[in-house]
C-alpha cells in the first residue's frame, strides 16, 4: 500500500480538533490520535510527528514491515494519519519513525489505549469502548458533595502487592473488587487512591516511570476490567482517585524520549529535560501539543474511567526550574526567577480543567515546599488544587514518634507546629507509601521502645492523625501493623492478623474512621481555625496535648493524648460544658490490645473555670495512649 497523493478526508479527523490540539487547549486529544478501530472495519491511525522524514504503522497485520503501511503527513499540524483496512481490535502495533537524520526509530503509540503485558511493550488496537455505567447515582451524589466539609478517609493502594494469589500471580481488577472493596469499606475508608497504574515497564517503578499516559496496566486485565472496578466502588459508596505523574517520563527508547528524533514531548536543553534524581526526561509545557496531550490524559482517566480525582505526583519537581540541581545545572526563567512559569500555566489550566468538566472531582498535589496557594482557586492567584498533602506534618510526626518518650518532653513543639500554617492550605494528612520503602522500614518499624510500646505508639500515631484537622490518608499494611517494609513484589503479609496484637490495630483504625466520619466536629471544619483550638498545648514536661474539635453547630470533641508510657492519674483538663462526657475512643483499650486503662468509659465535669474553660474534667490518662470524649447525648 503506498501513500496517496490526495489527503483522505475520513483520515484527517475534525480540523476544530487538530487546531485546538495545536493551541494547546485540546483535552480530548485521545479521540484524535491513537488508534481508532472503525465499525466498518480496518482501523485509522494517527500520530504526532513534527520533524519525521516519513512515519509508518508496522504491526501483527503487516509482519512488522515498515514498507507496508505509510502513514501521509497532514500538513503543518505535525499529524501523520492512514487508514488500514487490514488492522482489526487486539492487533500489536508501533510506529516506524524516520527522523531528519534519516535514523529509523520504533515507537510505541503515545496515545494507545491497550498495551502489551510487560516486559513486552507494543501497543494494542483496543476495541471502542462500550462500558455500560451503573454508578449514575454515584456521580450525582459526587457532584452534590459539599467536599470541603465532608469526611474524607483514603486507603493508598498499591494494586499489584495488596492481596496477590497463593503461586504470586497478580489480581485481576475484577478479583480486587471482590475482596477489596469490602475490606476497605469495613475499615471505614470512604476513598480509595491507587499508585499510578498507567502503563509502565518496570514493576520497581510502581507506575511512577509511566510509559502509556491513556492504557492502563495490561497487568490487571483488559480496560473494562478497571472500569468494572471503579464501577463496583461507586455502587458500593466508596471513592476512587488515581495518582498520575505528569512531571516526568522515562527515557526508554522505544517510548516518549525523542520521539521523532527531536526533542519533542520533552526539552533539548538537559538543564530544562532531564531530571536528574530520577533518569527521567521533563515535560515541556511550554509546548502546545505537550500540553493538550497531558490534559487529554487527565480527562481520559476522569471521562472514560470515571476516577473521582487525580493526585498529582511530585509538583514540587515541576514548579522549580531547580529543583535538585546545583549552581550551572539549570536556566532560570525569563524574569531571572527559578519558577517554572510554563509548569505553573499547565498546572492551573489542569485544575480548571477538571473542576470545570467533572462535577466533584478533586485534585491532590503532592507538594513539599512551602510554594504558596497550591489549594486555592486559579481567579485568586492559586494554582487551584482542590488539597495540598501536608508532608510537614508527615514528618514532624514521625519524628516526633521515633524518639523515645523519655526524650519528647524536649521536642514537644514538633507536634503543636503545625497549627500554625494548618489553614494557610487545604491540606490532607499523609502516612503514604514513601514512608515504608527505601530502607524506612514499616510504621511499626519506626516506633520505640518493646513491642508492648511499639503498637501502643502506632495506635497513638493513627489516633493523632484521625482527631487531627486535615484529611487522611493511610497506605495498605499500616491499618494493622505491618512489620516488614513494603516491596512491591510480595502481597501484605495477610497472615499477621492471626495475632490478636495487629487485630487491635485494624480495630482501632476502623473505630477511629467511625468516629471522624459520624462526628461532625471531627471533619467539617478540617480546614478552618474555628474547627480546633487548644485546651492545653504546653504540658510539655508530662508530653501531654489537649485539644477541642468543633462542628459548625458548636458540637464539640474533647481530644487527650499522652506520648509516654507513664499512667497519669487525676489529670485535669479545661472543657466548655458541664455534663457526662462519654470515651469515643481509647486506644488503650484492651479490645484493641492495651492495657486497659481509662475512665470506665464515662467521666463527669465539674464546674469552676480552668485553661480558661468553665468546666474540667478530671481524667485517667493511659498510657502511650489517645481519648476521644464527647458530651453524652
Amino acid at each position: 500500500m503506498s501513500p496517496k497523493n490526495v489527503r483522505p478526508p475520513e483520515i484527517a479527523g475534525s480540523p476544530q480538533d487538530t487546531y485546538l490540539f495545536n493551541e494547546g487547549r485540546n483535552s480530548q486529544t485521545y479521540r484524535l490520535l491513537g488508534a481508532h478501530a472503525q465499525t466498518a472495519g480496518g482501523v485509522v491511525f494517527r500520530v504526532w510527528a513534527p520533524n519525521a522524514r516519513s512515519v509508518s504503522v508496522i504491526g501483527s497485520f503487516n509482519g512488522w514491515n515498515g514498507a507496508s503501511d505509510p502513514l501521509v503527513s497532514l500538513g503543518d499540524s505535525g499529524i501523520w494519519a492512514g487508514y488500514v483496512g487490514h488492522a482489526a481490535v487486539g492487533d500489536l502495533y508501533r510506529f516506524e519513525i524516520v527522523a531528519a537524520d534519516g535514523y529509523r526509530r520504533v515507537k510505541s503509540d503515545p496515545y494507545a489505549r491497550e498495551c502489551e503485558l510487560r516486559p513486552a511493550n507494543a501497543s494494542r488496537v483496543a476495541a471502542p469502548d462500550c462500558y455500560r455505567w451503573n454508578d449514575a447515582a454515584w456521580l450525582r451524589r459526587r457532584a452534590q458533595t459539599d467536599w470541603l466539609h465532608a469526611p474524607m478517609s483514603i486507603y493508598e493502594v498499591h494494586a499489584g502487592s495488596w492481596m496477590r494469589h497463593p503461586d504470586g500471580r497478580l489480581y485481576s481488577w475484577r478479583e480486587l473488587a471482590a475482596r477489596l472493596i469490602p475490606y476497605a469499606l469495613e475499615q471505614g475508608f470512604t476513598h480509595l487512591e491507587l499508585l499510578p497504574v498507567s502503563e509502565h515497564p518496570l514493576d520497581e517503578s510502581w507506575g511512577y516511570q509511566t510509559t502509556a499516559y491513556f492504557a492502563p496496566s495490561a497487568r490487571y486485565g483488559t480496560p473494562d476490567d478497571l472500569k468494572f472496578f471503579v464501577d463496583a466502588c461507586h455502587q458500593a459508596g466508596l471513592g476512587v482517585l488515581l495518582d498520575w505523574v505528569p512531571g516526568h517520563f522515562p527515557a526508554d527508547e522505544w517510548a516518549l524520549a525523542r520521539f521523532d528524533g527531536s526533542a519533542l514531548y520533552e526539552h533539548e536543553d538537559p538543564r530544562l529535560g532531564l531530571q536528574l534524581d530520577w533518569g527521567t526526561c521533563i515535560f515541556n509545557y511550554g509546548r502546545h501539543e505537550v500540553k493538550s496531550f497531558l490534559l487529554s490524559s487527565a480527562h481520559c482517566w476522569l471521562a472514560e474511567y470515571h476516577f473521582d480525582g487525580l493526585r498529582v505526583d511530585a509538583v514540587a519537581s515541576m514548579l522549580y526550574l531547580d529543583y535538585s540541581r546545583k549552581p550551572g545545572e539549570w536556566l532560570p526563567n525569563r524574569f531571572g526567577g527559578r519558577e517554572n512559569l510554563d509548569a505553573i500555566d499547565f498546572l492551573r489550566q489542569l485544575n480548571t480543567l477538571v473542576h470545570g468538566e467533572f462535577a466533584g472531582a478533586l485534585t491532590f498535589a503532592e507538594e513539599s515546599t512551602a510554594w504558596p496557594m497550591v489549594s486555592r482557586p486559579v481567579n485568586l492567584g492559586g494554582l487551584g488544587f482542590s488539597m495540598k498533602w501536608s508532608m510537614g506534618w508527615m514528618n514532624d510526626s514521625l519524628r516526633y514518634f521515633h524518639r523515645d518518650p523519655l526524650y519528647r518532653r524536649w521536642h514537644h513543639n514538633e507536634m503543636t507546629f503545625g497549627q500554625m500554617y494548618a489553614y494557610s492550605e487545604n491540606f490532607v494528612l499523609p502516612l503514604s507509601h514513601d514512608e515504608v520503602v527505601h530502607g524506612k522500614g514499616s510504621l511499626i518499624g519506626k516506633m520505640p521502645g518493646d513491642n508492648w510500646q511499639r503498637f501502643a505508639n502506632l495506635r497513638l500515631l493513627l489516633a493523632w492523625q484521625m482527631t487531627t484537622p486535615g484529611k487522611k490518608l493511610l497506605f495498605m499494611g499500616s491499618e494493622f501493623g505491618q512489620w516488614r517494609e513494603w516491596s512491591e513484589q510480595r502481597e501484605l503479609d495477610w497472615a499477621l492478623l492471626g495475632e490478636a496484637r495487629h487485630v487491635g490495630v485494624l480495630r482501632v483504625l476502623r473505630d477511629l474512621n467511625g468516629v471522624y466520619r459520624e462526628r461532625p466536629a471531627m471533619h467539617e471544619l478540617d480546614f478552618d481555625a474555628a474547627g480546633f483550638a487548644w485546651i492545653d498545648c504546653h504540658d510539655a514536661d508530662h508530653s501531654v496535648l489537649s485539644w477541642l474539635r468543633r462542628a459548625r453547630d458548636g458540637r464539640f470533641v474533647v481530644v487527650v493524648c499522652n506520648f509516654t508510657p507513664q499512667v497519669r492519674e487525676h489529670y485535669r483538663i479545661g472543657v466548655p460544658q458541664l455534663g457526662d462526657y462519654a470515651e469515643l475512643i481509647n486506644t488503650d483499650s484492651a479490645f484493641y490490645g492495651g492495657s486497659n486503662v481509662g475512665n470506665g468509659g464515662r467521666v463527669s465535669a465539674v464546674p469552676g473555670n480552668w485553661m480558661h474553660l468553665p468546666a474540667s474534667l478530671s481524667l485517667t490518662l493511659p498510657p502511650l495512649a489517645c481519648l476521644v470524649l464527647a458530651l453524652c447525648d
